[in-house]
Parts: structure tokens; C-alpha cells; sequence
């Protein structure tokens, strides 16, 4: 019961900080994701589509085209590509990692030691000494 009712205050509480862009801004440095099995497909597909049908232009047609020929693959068939998904995942996984660390080695090295005093108690405390 109390699980549900966090994850129902979450989701309403999400759709009232409103659009997409909430949160922080992505780091163009990071990773990026890996692409799934289809995707892996699609680029094989696409080659061999603008092969067969040099004169079509139309990503749609590309797209729906590609999408029939999945779902119409046998799971033997699209196992290739599950597995250079998997490997590029596998790939992803490490270079998150050694990104995660050189941000986390960036942000010791790059934090200046912060006084307890706020900047304006040190200008007020300076201009007290300046006084007296």
C-alpha cells in the first residue's frame, strides 16, 4: 500500500514540475547509450535498402519497410543482432565507468576548500577589523 502511494505522490509530483527539460542538462562528454538489436538491424537494413532502392528518399518508407522485415525475422535470425547489442552494452558499461570516475576525480580535484563562513560573514567580519 505505501509503496503505491509513493510512487502515485512521485508521478504526480513529477507531471506538476511540468515539461521534459526538468532536471540537470546532459554532459556531452558522457557515453552514449548503447543501441538495442533493432537499431543494430536498422543499420544493416538501411545499406541494403538504399542498394536495392537507390531512388527512395523517404525515411518513412525505410523505417516501415525495416520494421516489417523484424517482425517478420525468426528469434534465430535476429540473435546476431542481440548479441552485438549485448557486446555494445558490455562496451557502454566500461566506458560509463571510467567516465564516472574521471567526473568524480574532477570534481575532488576542481573543489576549492570551502571556508564554514559565507562569503558575506567574511566581507563583514574584514569590514568590522577595517573599523575598529
Amino acid at each position: 500500500m505505501l509503496p503505491q502511494l509513493a510512487s502515485t505522490l512521485l508521478v504526480s509530483f513529477t507531471s506538476l514540475l511540468g515539461s521534459k527539460n526538468s532536471g540537470a542538462p546532459k554532459d556531452p562528454a558522457a557515453p552514449k547509450r548503447p543501441p538495442g538489436a533493432f537499431f543494430i538491424f536498422m543499420e544493416d537494413f538501411r545499406k541494403s535498402f538504399k542498394e536495392n532502392f537507390p531512388e527512395n528518399k523517404s525515411v518513412s518508407m525505410v523505417g516501415k519497410a525495416g520494421g516489417d522485415k523484424w517482425k517478420s525475422m525468426s528469434h534465430a535470425d535476429k540473435v546476431p543482432y542481440f548479441e552485438k547489442a549485448q557486446s555494445r552494452k558490455a562496451e557502454y558499461a566500461k566506458a560509463l565507468e571510467a567516465y564516472q570516475k574521471r567526473v568524480i576525480v574532477d570534481m575532488i580535484i576542481e573543489k576549492p576548500a570551502e571556508s564554514e563562513k559565507s562569503s558575506s560573514e567574511v566581507h563583514d567580519n574584514a569590514e568590522q577589523e577595517a573599523s575598529s
